[in-house]
């Protein structure tokens, strides 16, 4: 997917035109304080707060009526987005759309919308390595990670683990304001355990798909 997208025209009008330059280049891109501050903010405190509501669940593994808890694969908890969840989630979720519209008009991805959820690691949690994609259904195009945690160190752990080709990999530290991206079919990705509670929301844009593989 990288080589197809590589060479697609910069756009410097639009407001993520490095971070869509370095996904067409490489296939992933990261870009740090993405967003505003106070959003990067809020969101990390709503996140706070669903956890001490209980509304973050434990994230399961597998899809529909097959999926279980499996805290051996992932330990992650999780609630999914809507807009009218709150004014910092509407927020967010209008500038994903932009970000969508903007890597069709720049890439023809055929982009239609996006999933999202909360996601919040507890200290010692993690993600064993995994695609982005399911073996039969191919909707998930492009994987969007947003983090929320402040004064992250390298010490605190916690990297998301990108496996490039040639047996290279990409430590992506959760440091708050940084926007991820990476196509969801090409690249296998670990979360490694970190020593502090790790915050992001974590989504996908999706094309229309063909259906089961």
């Amino acid at each position: 997917m990288a080589d197809r997208l590589a060479g697609m025209t910069t756009l410097p009008e639009i407001p993520f035109a490095a971070l869509i330059d370095d996904l067409a280049e490489h296939g992933w891109a990261i870009q740090m304080h993405a967003l505003p501050a106070d959003l990067t903010a809020a969101l990390a405190a709503e996140c706070r707060a669903r956890q001490q509501n209980g509304a973050l669940q434990p994230a399961g593994v597998g899809r529909a009526g097959a999926q279980r808890v499996n805290n051996a694969v992932r330990g992650d908890q999780i609630e999914w987005l809507e807009a009218a969840q709150s004014p910092a989630c509407a927020r967010y979720l209008k500038l994903l759309d932009e970000l969508r519209l903007d890597l069709n008009r720049a890439l023809y991805l055929g982009l239609e919308d996006y999933e999202g959820h909360f996601a919040l690691y507890p200290p010692g949690a993690f993600y064993q390595k995994h695609l982005d994609r399911f073996r039969d259904d191919d909707k998930r195009s492009v994987s969007a990670v947003f983090y929320l945690n402040d004064d992250w160190l390298p010490e605190h752990g916690g990297a998301l683990r990108l496996y490039l080709s040639e047996g290279r990999e990409l430590d992506v530290y959760p440091q708050a304001g940084t926007l991820l991206l990476f196509m969801s079919a090409d690249w296998p990705h670990a979360v490694l355990p970190a020593n502090r509670e790790r915050l992001s929301l974590t989504g996908w844009f999706r094309r229309r798909g063909n259906g089961p593989l």
